[in-house]
């Protein structure tokens, strides 16, 4: 499986926090809201930055919370400053 998110934390040592925005469909009113699950993945060589669109993909375990692997940067964050 391959997920397409942006990339919200670059804090620990070959590790992102890649946060997964979905639409579910309310159970009983029908109507669609937006689930968030944050993912970690593994960047070896710690090239993704907070606020670019990264490609990640599953893969088998590779800690306690990394269970996905950075593939490609598909878009550079832009700096507003």
């Amino acid at each position: 499986r391959v997920i397409q998110s942006v990339v919200k934390s670059t804090k620990m040592k070959k590790t992102i926090t890649v946060a997964w925005q979905r639409q579910v469909r309310h159970p009983k009113f029908g109507k669609y809201v937006q689930r968030y699950t944050n993912l970690h993945a593994h960047d070896e060589t710690e090239q993704a930055k907070v606020g670019d669109l990264v490609e990640v993909m599953e893969t088998r375990p590779i800690s306690k919370l990394k269970r996905w692997r950075l593939v490609r940067v598909v878009r550079q964050a832009t700096t507003t400053r």
